[in-house]
């Protein structure tokens, strides 16, 4: 067909105001995505839920930060989106660690 553009598009941008100093540029490719995250310490105790159902995502040009109070999860966060919990005591019991579309908790340990 005459007059119509076959070459592929480039990837789509949005302008947003993420950080209150105006419109920027950020890319819609999702770098990483985490879906409802859980990760489970077994003590003698009981389970402690460590993370209980965090999710989310960070895109191209992104920063991500993570803060919170002293034991509020954000070692153990970070530990389980690069798999590093020890097991025992500690367990990924559920979600999507999501990182350039491969879901890594699906991954074997040989894989990561």
């Amino acid at each position: 067909m005459a007059g119509v553009n076959t070459a592929p598009s480039a990837p789509t941008t949005r302008a947003a105001d993420r950080d209150s100093f105006g419109p920027s540029t950020v890319r819609e490719e999702m770098i990483l995505e985490v879906k409802d995250l859980r990760t489970y310490f077994t003590t003698r105790w009981g389970t402690v839920k460590a993370v209980d159902g965090l999710s989310f995502e960070l895109h191209k040009g992104e920063t991500l930060g993570i803060v919170g109070e002293s034991g509020s999860g954000k070692s153990v966060t970070s530990l389980s989106v690069m798999r590093l919990i020890p097991s025992p005591p500690g367990h990924i019991v559920g979600g999507q660690v999501i990182l350039d579309g491969v879901d890594l908790l699906q991954l074997s340990e040989s894989e990561m």
